[in-house]
């Protein structure tokens, strides 16, 4: 049974397991799956004492917009202000962090912007918070045939296949970026269902172009992004996790990030495993949580 909680702008829906006074933790699923992928990570943390939150991000599942005016942002900005914002809900003065994908850019804001809101923090492909200044700059080959899904939802022939498309558009992602694991329809199928959100094609394409410097945002979230702009150190402990068969970004492939975390911080190389690191590698990726959590004592 999923719980429900409203901010300013969402009727958030998420799962939650555990003591109620155990240790918090948040995570968060990144584009395009959603909370099925921490399946296996929730009760291997449960069983150490975590109490273990997993929203449903804006635009995925049950969550909603609490107005139909309110501009379905997927900017990195919104994502960090809804983390945020939950947190306040649920009275949680600091937590444990941890995503990938989506979910990793905005446990990384807020580990970078609000500090005190993170005991610690576990990132999927290291520093996840977007240069957007930058995103001009064109990268090397290798690296810019893997961001083809990015520049197709730049126009209205990409908005259309993801509307009409998105099962199999998000199944061939799923595909490309975990070549290495063998999931079957069923598991595809209760994820996919969270796509059929109203707000999901609105959001995901505000996303992508956002982050390309092609669209607005919403005007709420401008002071988040003027100061992710100066792209922040993150000073609580951190473990970030790289799964050396990622298809989006595989280890070698970006800027070493270390240089970004200031705190006490680790990079681990997952052998055979992808992009959705947390369903791929499950023991890995809370072995991993429960680590950060010692070093936060």
């Amino acid at each position: 049974m999923l719980d429900h909680i409203e901010t300013e702008l969402l009727d958030i829906a998420y799962d939650e397991q555990g003591d109620a006074n155990g240790w918090p933790v948040v995570l968060l699923h990144g584009f395009p799956y959603d909370i099925r992928a921490y399946d296996e990570v929730t009760p291997r943390l449960v069983s150490e004492g975590a109490r273990v939150i997993v929203p449903y991000l804006r635009g995925y599942g049950p969550t909603r917009f609490l107005s139909p005016t309110t501009l379905r942002s997927g900017q990195q900005a919104a994502l960090g202000a809804d983390l945020l914002a939950l947190l306040d809900a649920l009275a949680i003065d600091r937590a444990i962090l941890g995503g990938y994908d989506w979910g990793g850019r905005a446990a990384c804001i807020v580990a970078a912007l609000y500090p005190s809101r993170a005991r610690g923090l576990v990132s999927v492909n290291g520093y996840n918070i977007q240069d957007i200044a930058a995103a001009a700059q064109p990268a090397d080959p290798e690296k810019e045939h893997r961001m083809w899904y990015q520049y197709y939802l730049h126009g209205e022939r990409g908005r259309a296949g993801l509307t009409e498309k998105r099962r199999a558009f998000c199944r061939l992602l799923w595909s490309l970026w975990s070549p290495t694991w063998h999931f079957d329809d069923d598991l595809y199928a209760r994820t996919a269902a969270s796509f059929d959100n109203p707000d999901f094609v609105d959001v995901v394409v505000h996303s992508y172009r956002h982050r390309f410097g092609l669209v607005e945002g919403d005007p709420r979230f401008d002071d988040i992004e003027h100061r992710l702009a100066a792209t922040p150190p993150i000073t609580v402990p951190t473990i970030t996790l790289d799964g050396d068969a990622d298809g989006v970004q595989p280890p070698g492939t970006r800027e070493t990030s270390s240089k970004r975390f200031s705190g006490r911080h680790e990079n681990r190389i997952v052998p055979n495993a992808g992009h959705n690191l947390p369903q791929e590698a499950p023991a890995i990726f809370a072995k991993a949580v429960l680590d950060v959590n010692a070093w936060a004592g």
